[in-house]
């Protein structure tokens, strides 16, 4: 990676290959909608840095951002692609989103997403579950058993259109021996101002499951804390010399060793500093302050 030397344990295993533990998330590329001439320059930016992982889903932007990084990618890069299914792009949506979480509709999200990526294998598939928020919840025709939807994205895998299966949006009720079995990954909203799916954590990392959280940084949706809002993070960046974003991401780095990170920006000075987390060493003293300090979870009083 060129933006700063990486620790040793800056890698990871994950879908067959040895990859930085900081990749990037692509959701906030829909705002450049106007300019995918810009968004192509992020991404090709990220993967000349050294990403180890580019997450997206056909449902952001109804296919815009799969196509950029099909026009971005060559047929060579080393990295792990995951995307997601269980759900479907729906303008009208206060989110734009709805539930797609029928077995035939993880299968026509899975042919979204490999024909918007110009690809025919996924490396990494995440089954957005739809179990827990924040965003949009599964009710009526749209509760379906796990198992079922396992069932189809194994069949899905046996045909060869996905390699490795993840989960995303998961209670722990939901994550049995039998499915840590069989999946490579999860994705479930946490940060260092939202724990509230640390026991989660701690079964991925017993089972050798990657943890890959979403909203790492806080703030992405009303009502989630933003953890560069929280005052002890913010005094402690300043110490350190980092900004509380690279703070509150090296901190997830240290606090699990099988964590792997995709914050999204569309901003290139922003991409380097996220990147450049991997060689923040955070001494056992910042640790336990950030480890014990009040976090309420929601801090919507913050800025």
């Amino acid at each position: 990676m060129s933006t700063a030397e990486t620790r040793r344990d800056a890698t990871i295993e994950l879908a067959g290959l040895t990859i930085s533990k900081v990749g990037y998330g692509t959701m906030q590329l829909e705002r450049l909608g106007d300019d995918p001439q810009a968004a192509i320059g992020v991404v090709r930016r990220a993967v000349d840095e050294g990403v180890g992982v580019i997450d997206t889903a056909h449902f952001y932007g109804d296919g815009f951002v799969n196509d950029i990084l099909r026009r971005a990618l060559t047929d060579d890069e080393e990295i792990v692609m995951s995307t997601k299914v269980g759900a479907e792009y729906d303008p009208a949506g206060a989110i734009p989103l709805r539930p797609a979480q029928k077995p035939h509709q993880l299968r026509a999200g899975v042919e979204d997403n490999l024909r918007s990526l110009g690809v025919e294998y996924i490396d990494l598939l995440f089954l957005r579950r739809l179990d827990a928020g924040p965003g949009i919840t599964a009710e009526g025709d749209q509760l379906v058993a796990l198992d079922d939807q396992l069932a189809e994205l194994e069949q899905l895998r046996a045909e060869g259109k996905i390699g490795h299966i993840g989960l995303s949006g998961i209670t722990g009720d939901s994550l049995d021996e039998a499915v840590l079995g069989v999946i490579a990954a999860v994705q479930n909203n946490f940060s260092l101002v939202d724990r509230g799916d640390e026991p989660i954590l701690r079964a991925c990392a017993d089972n050798g499951v990657v943890w890959m959280p979403f909203f790492p940084l806080g703030g992405a949706q009303p009502g989630i804390a933003k953890v560069g809002s929280h005052p002890v993070v913010r005094d402690i960046a300043a110490t350190l010399g980092i900004t509380p974003a690279q703070l509150g991401l090296a901190w997830l780095l240290h606090h699990a060793a099988n964590t792997v990170l995709v914050p999204g920006t569309t901003s290139i000075a922003h991409l380097r500093e996220n990147l450049a987390v991997s060689a923040i060493e955070l001494s056992a003293e910042v640790m336990d302050q950030l480890d014990q300090f009040d976090w309420p979870g929601k801090l919507d009083q913050l800025d």
